[in-house]
């Protein structure tokens, strides 16, 4: 991404950012599904009321 810190104007900083979001090279595909590391909920015992 371009350093847009210096530019005061608000649309022109747009256009910087868009320009170089545009022009940068496209992310790799996922290796691993999104959420993967999320904590898994444990499997419910046999027999016991949830509350």
């Amino acid at each position: 991404m371009a350093n847009t810190k210096s530019i005061t104007d608000t649309d022109e900083r747009k256009k910087v950012k868009r320009a170089a979001r545009k022009a940068a090279p496209a992310k790799a595909a996922r290796t691993t599904p999104r959420g993967s590391n999320k904590k898994k909920p444990k499997a419910m015992t046999r027999g016991t009321s949830k509350r």
